[in-house]
């Protein structure tokens, strides 16, 4: 095989990609691929649920009091007004379609709490949301005839003019404006060919797997964020990493989470002598905002020479437990042996998710015409220097639905009919090199070396001497991979190793350049900026010249 057509391709089959499907394929043929199983998702880890205001007492102001408040000065205000409103039709709609969500006795949607809210308003499904809606939406994807899922599918390189120029011979540096689709790794059958479309869009996810403990699986490998700025998009505010403060303390991969929703059910972070501790650090003591759990705990066990502090909720029965949180009490009762009715569940924080990513507009746009970016993998503007609980799938699927709308404005305009010159003149994938498994073994130890440095260095608490050490040992480690690169046979492990370390620089790259302590970003050199300008760190490729936002 060496080229398909489709109207839409999505990358990615999370909340944002399968949301996106369902809408485009009444329009279009949709062709998504995901480098594994359809259901491995970061969607489907996601036990919290949603943050909408659609209780009575609640309203889409108060939602945008907290999340403003907890982006730290960041946060895009008209982005995340977007986010509140639409996000409650588009709960409505999730619920519309049939999305079963937990319900209280008078069948009134059960609102959860969790850190840096100031009501009740998380909409979930028990302990297990995420997992529910990717089931949800799976099965609704399936019986559309309209879209095609190819698992053990990854996207190679985006498709633009770069690589119609180079197949010119003409100047590779000349200007890049538009996507046309990618080349796409057929895992299975060891295939690389090209898959065109009129609309792509990256749905991947975050790149939490830069770091050896995390909560994500372990397809989070940033590739819609490393596929995006290496076709000429920028990226913004790489340096914020959210650290979720409570994983449980448990040599497994990925680590066990212990859902923010506990916390709001009452938990109490204690450490190993039994005191309280998070009254010194915020007046919401647990339910502060991430960022300040994660570091209050970092701190103490950096102080105490310790490995973890505890969460108690021993005060509620196994009753009010397995009712609530089904899926953590169960899990940490069978697999680990800890009744967290009776005992204090060990817990220490793990990198849980990107706040920055690809630049978007308020469409989904991203710097290439005919490319959108939506959820983790991109930058709306909304989570700022720290994303609030539970706006992750809410964001997911605004912006998603933004993106098609977009999409269809253009379809009516005939817009993508403009690339049809290019199309046949897309080259082959030049498959290239020899495998050299030798060399390959002495490669894959980078990436415990990669994730190492991330950790000692990029963590919680950075400095910038730390910082500057972590990129020169980086920046050798990128070089010798995109070395072997050119000159071996290309595979997935290959594909998200050379993505991850592409990551990791931009992380601390971003990092650097912020001369300030503000939300996730704590350097030890530099003072808290609590000032509620905007000052965003802005990543760009400097090989590609071209106006950024051509309305896709």
């Amino acid at each position: 095989m060496s080229k398909l057509k489709t109207d839409y391709l999505v990358i990615g089959s999370g909340i944002v990609g399968l949301s996106f499907a369902i809408k485009a394929a009444d329009h279009g043929k949709v062709l998504i691929i995901t480098k594994g199983k359809s259901d491995e998702s970061a969607t489907s880890y996601a036990q919290g649920g949603i943050a909408a205001a659609i209780g009575k007492k609640d309203f889409p102001k108060n939602h945008f009091e907290d999340t403003i408040k907890a982006g730290a000065g960041l946060c895009d205000e008209k982005a995340v007004d977007i986010l509140v409103n639409e996000g409650v039709m588009r709960v409505q709609e999730l619920i519309e379609l049939g999305m079963k969500f937990t319900r209280n006795e008078k069948g009134e949607l059960d609102l959860g709490r969790e850190g840096g809210h100031t009501k009740n308003r998380i909409i979930h499904a028990h302990d297990y949301t995420g997992r529910e809606i990717e089931n949800f939406l799976l099965e609704m994807v399936r019986k559309n005839t309209n879209i095609t899922i190819k698992e053990n599918h990854m996207a190679v390189d985006l498709i633009t003019e770069h690589h119609i120029s180079k197949n010119k011979n003409k100047n590779k540096n000349e200007k890049v404006e538009s996507c046309f689709g990618a080349y796409v790794l057929d895992d299975e059958n060891a295939d690389i060919y090209s898959i065109v479309a009129d609309f792509t869009i990256l749905a991947t996810g975050g790149g939490g797997r830069m770091y050896p403990f995390s909560t994500n699986p372990s397809v989070s490998t940033a590739d819609g964020i490393a596929l995006a700025y290496r076709a000429g998009c920028r990226v913004r505010n790489m340096e914020f990493i959210q650290f979720h403060p409570t994983a449980l303390f448990y040599k497994i991969d990925p680590v066990f989470l212990i859902s923010e929703a506990v916390r709001g059910f009452g938990a109490k972070l204690r450490l190993q002598d039994g005191s309280l501790f998070m009254k010194n650090y915020h007046p919401a003591e647990e339910l502060a905002p991430r960022d300040i759990v994660a570091r209050a705990i970092d701190f103490e066990l950096k102080k105490r020479g310790e490995d973890f502090v505890y969460l108690d909720i021993t005060h509620k029965s196994d009753e009010e437990l397995e009712s609530n949180f089904p899926n953590i009490y169960n899990t940490l009762k069978k697999k680990f042996k800890i009744n967290m009715s009776k005992e204090y569940i060990p817990v220490v924080p793990a990198a849980h998710y990107m706040c920055g990513g690809v630049i978007v507009d308020y469409d989904g746009c991203a710097d290439l015409k005919f490319l959108y970016a939506a959820g983790e993998t991109a930058s709306t503007g909304v989570n700022g220097s720290n994303r609030l609980a539970s706006n992750s799938l809410l964001e997911g699927l605004v912006f998603a639905h933004r993106a098609f709308v977009h999409s269809l404005k253009l379809k009516e305009e005939n817009a993508e009919k403009y690339k049809k010159e290019f199309e046949e003149q897309i080259p082959e994938w030049d498959k290239g090199g020899a495998a050299n498994l030798k060399e390959w073994v002495l490669i894959k130890h980078e990436l415990q070396e990669l994730q190492d440095i991330m950790w000692d260095y990029v963590g919680i608490v950075r400095s910038t001497p730390r910082l500057e050490k972590a990129l020169r040992r980086i920046d050798s480690i990128y070089r010798e991979i995109r070395d072997f690169y050119n000159r071996t046979i290309i595979t997935r492990p290959l594909l998200e190793l050379r993505n991850i370390a592409l990551a990791s620089q931009l992380v601390i790259r971003s990092a650097l350049n912020r001369k300030e302590s503000r939300g996730l970003h704590y350097n030890t050199d530099y003072e808290e900026n609590t000032s509620p300008s905007r000052n965003d760190t802005i990543l760009e490729p400097a090989i590609y010249k071209k106006s950024h936002f051509n309305n896709c």
